[in-house]
């Protein structure tokens, strides 16, 4: 038998995909510009490697709320248990840190896909009660079994080089930087490319209308199990390289600000394009390393109050003067070139 020839439809929505997942200059400008940051500010790669492993983590949950609309305060189950997953790996022996960077994302993705179901029911209150709810029993099991995890007393640890070239402790602070660029890199191209993929498309209906979409056919549990199980995957691979790169885990990784402080990340940056958690995580813990250094006790006043801003006048309207104020400068510019 003769296969069926691809419809006119068919072959449009090909097209449209293929387009979608090239790589614009602007994306390839952000890379390199990430890249070129750690290369010529040494002085600052502590900083910058925190930069990359929040926005990692801040796209671990672009992944559920920005690409499914599943809402979640739970994130930070997964990126404690990645972080400890890592370190109680490298406290056996296994120093590994490409090594223990696996082992976190794929214990995290085992509880991801675990907890997935209990997402599928209630509303989005529900979900915030229980995601949360799983990150406080974590939290609470890490305390309660010292012999494997310290306790409150928290993992000290020692890291071998990765690849057995570079090392990522203290004295490595650029190596870090890199290691996580790198592992932020391809993990965010592996999402990129999930999220212009058919796959993709399904989530983002299932974001737009959930009823609707099992109407057309989508399998929309399945494929809300699976998101969820990959954001917790990613969220694990955060935690396990901040393990990796500090050598020290402690049971604040658990805590509620850490998810409460993801959520913000995303807010800023802006939710379902990917790189609005990176952008969000960027400015989030840039200004509180600029205004905590001049105002210790009120930095969190401060990024509350931008938050406020942004909700009160909007992101859009925002990046529309900015863009209205770049459109008005170029002629000016152009005139003042021609004269």
């Amino acid at each position: 038998m003769r296969a069926a020839q691809p419809t006119a439809t068919t072959r449009r929505l090909e097209a449209h995909l293929h387009r979608r997942a090239r790589w614009r200059w602007p994306e390839i400008v952000f890379w390199v510009a990430a890249l070129g940051a750690i290369v010529v500010l040494p002085s600052r790669a502590a900083l910058i490697n925190e930069i990359l492993i929040a926005g990692l983590f801040a796209l671990s949950l672009d992944l559920i709320l920005g690409l499914t609309g599943i809402v979640s305060l739970g994130q930070a189950a997964f990126f404690g248990l990645g972080a400890y997953s890592a370190a109680i790996l490298a406290s056996k022996g296994f120093a590994d840190p490409t090594l223990g960077l696996l082992f976190g994302a794929a214990i995290a993705a085992v509880l991801g896909l675990a907890t997935a179901p209990l997402l599928l029911r209630g509303g989005d209150l529900t979900r915030l009660m229980v995601t949360l709810g799983v990150s406080l029993m974590l939290g609470e099991l890490a305390n309660r079994n010292g012999w494997l995890t310290g306790g409150a007393d928290g993992l000290n640890f020692s890291m071998g080089k990765v690849l057995g070239l570079f090392p990522i402790g203290f004295t490595g602070q650029r190596n870090a930087a890199l290691y996580s660029f790198a592992a932020l890199f391809i993990l965010f191209a592996v999402a990129r490319r999930l999220a212009q993929s058919p796959f993709g498309l399904a989530l983002a209906a299932i974001r737009e209308n959930r009823l609707r979409a099992g109407a057309l056919g989508i399998a929309t549990s399945r494929r809300i199990v699976a998101i969820y199980t990959v954001s917790a995957a990613y969220a694990g691979a955060a935690g396990a390289l901040l393990a990796e790169t500090t050598q020290i885990v402690s049971l604040d990784l658990f805590d509620f600000h850490r998810s409460a402080d993801v959520m913000l990340m995303l807010i800023i940056g802006g939710a379902g394009y990917l790189y609005g958690g990176i952008i969000g995580a960027a400015v989030f813990i840039v200004l509180r390393d600029v205004i905590s250094a001049a105002t210790p006790e009120y930095w969190e006043f401060w990024i509350g109050a931008l938050l406020v801003v942004l909700v009160l006048i909007g992101r859009e309207r925002i990046h529309d003067f900015a863009v209205r104020a770049a459109s008005s400068l170029a002629p000016d510019a152009a005139r003042g070139d021609a004269a």
